[in-house]
């Protein structure tokens, strides 16, 4: 007799159907899961830097490369061009005002001297000949002067005398009126003579005083054709060191060209390169420090180089006090300058963070320690060791300090120990 065979409900195929079905629902509502929502990355908290914020009195300064220089330094610069002939002392050498550093020949120069000596002594010989015909002249115009005199002298008593004669009619009008004419005669002869000499003498004192005027200038166109020569030595300018001596035997130097350098050795200085960013901010009596021998010494700008070359620019800085011994010129020295005075601010330690979030936002934990999210900051000042928070943190919190470069576009991390 036949049975009626009853349908399994469970069987294999619906078995591994509804595994499928329910497999593909657990994959979509997986990648729902981890694609919506915030990015997540695991961190090994020994792989990074964690940094505490702090309230704490921040000094705002940058750290700089200061090189050692002489207080003052003169240059030397050939004053007239020439052969270098011999050399008196060496690079290095330490020098007092006057002493002769090299020698250098012009013969140009010799010549022109010699030229210059020798129009010289021909003025004063025209002078002195001069002279002699002026006091020559003069004696013969004194001469003149006398016999003239003595005429007039004579004919002034024959013309009295026959005054008096013919008016008592002892001689005739004729012989009266001839000594009248004669002594009128010298009369004009002797003013027309004091005339001449007064001439003579006074052209005589304008050519003397020409030619004494055109000897001293050439007196001291000689003068300076002398110091043109005696420039051929080189001398130094003031006590010193003698440095970067550039001369050699037998080399021509041009007119103008530097021989070399005087270093002042009653002190020394620091030029120091800032970056432009900082140039609205330096100042003369702007202070620093740096540390010599273990010893922290003070520093002041005492000038200022406002030109910019390849972005930086440059000032001198002086030791407030007293100067280190041991420094040598060339030698470089940290500097610390002072950009603000101390005030109290919330601080955030340095790191490699910034180059990735250009300091707008962090990585800060939260209070189990175990996550850390980004958040919005803003910064202002800085020195080398800290950041001043001016916003998106407070004292106490933690960041994450260390560079963000394999983080990419991570909203959270996931720290594990």
């Amino acid at each position: 007799m036949d049975r009626v065979i009853e349908k399994k409900k469970w069987n294999t195929k619906r078995i591994l159907t509804i595994a499928g079905i329910a497999a593909i629902v657990g994959l979509i509502a997986a990648s729902v899961y981890f694609t919506s929502g915030k990015s997540k990355l695991n961190v090994d908290t020994e792989r990074i830097t964690i940094g505490e914020i702090k309230t704490a009195a921040f000094h705002e300064f940058i750290t700089l490369n200061g090189v050692v220089l002489p207080e003052s330094t003169i240059y030397l610069d050939a004053m007239e061009g020439g052969r270098v002939e011999e050399k008196f002392v060496e690079d290095g050498a330490m020098m007092t005002k006057g002493q002769p550093i090299l020698r250098l020949s012009n013969t140009d120069l010799e010549l022109q001297l010699a030229n210059q000596e020798t129009q010289v002594f021909n003025v004063l010989t025209q002078m002195q000949i001069s002279k002699n015909n002026a006091e020559q002249n003069s004696i013969n115009r004194q001469n003149q002067d006398a016999e003239v005199d003595n005429a007039l002298k004579e004919a002034e008593r024959v013309y009295i005398l026959n005054k008096k004669l013919h008016e008592q009619k002892v001689i005739g009008l004729q012989e009266f009126q001839s000594s009248k004419n004669l002594y009128d005669y010298q009369l004009r002869r002797k003013k027309l003579t004091e005339q001449i000499m007064k001439t003579d003498a006074t052209s005589m004192k304008q050519q003397v005083d020409q030619m004494g005027e055109s000897y001293q200038q050439m007196k001291r166109t000689l003068a300076l054709m002398r110091k043109k020569v005696g420039d051929l030595i080189v001398r130094a300018p003031v006590d010193g060191q003698l440095t970067s001596l550039d001369a050699e035997i037998g080399e021509n130097k041009n007119k103008g060209q530097r021989l070399g350098q005087i270093d002042v050795m009653s002190g020394y200085k620091l030029r120091v390169d800032i970056d432009e960013h900082y140039i609205s901010r330096v100042f003369a009596g702007l202070l620093g420090n740096c540390d010599v021998a273990g010893k922290t010494y003070q520093l002041k700008i005492k000038k200022v180089y406002t030109q910019v070359t390849n972005g930086r620019f440059q000032v001198d800085m002086e030791f407030a006090e007293k100067v280190p011994e041991g420094i040598r010129r060339g030698q470089t020295l940290q500097v610390r300058l002072g950009l603000s005075e101390e005030t109290q601010a919330i601080l955030l330690p340095k790191g490699g963070f910034y180059q990735q979030t250009g300091g707008n936002w962090i990585f800060k934990l939260n209070e189990n320690g175990t996550v850390a999210y980004k958040v919005d900051i803003q910064l202002g000042r800085q020195n080398p060791d800290y950041y001043e928070v001016l916003s998106g943190l407070k004292p106490g919190d933690k960041v994450v300090t260390s560079s963000y470069e394999n983080y990419g576009n991570m909203q959270e991390l996931i720290l594990k120990k």
